[in-house]
């Protein structure tokens, strides 16, 4: 099932109009027409709003499985922020160096 199909899908189990996603996400309803006549995917840019607007999560759309709020959860990090570096410096870890760093987190906590 392509992403687009997944949007018309869920749009359907959520009673929600092409028009009132349109609306809600401010997507053209053309652009919107052209995922489900020409079979093609909406834009990387456009698939957070959609998100929202169908309430699942970026997992969820693009991998259609539906996984609960308390076992998925996302943050969005602007790259350039410290935040972002570090989380980059933290992937680059090995296993035991991420859970000694865990480790010191929760020693900062107390």
């Amino acid at each position: 099932m392509t992403i687009s199909e997944r949007i018309f899908k869920l749009m359907e189990e959520r009673e929600i109009t092409q028009m009132d996603f349109s609306k809600a996400t401010g997507i053209a309803q053309s652009t919107i027409s052209d995922w489900k006549r020409k079979k093609t995917n909406p834009s990387a840019d456009k698939i957070m709003i959609i998100c929202n607007v169908l309430k699942v999560t970026p997992y969820e759309l693009l991998q259609d499985t539906v996984q609960s709020v308390e076992e998925l959860d996302y943050r969005v990090v602007t790259k350039g922020t410290k935040e972002y570096d570090l989380l980059l410096e933290m992937e680059s870890l090995k296993k035991s160096q991420k859970e000694r760093l865990l480790g010191y987190i929760e020693a900062l906590k107390h």
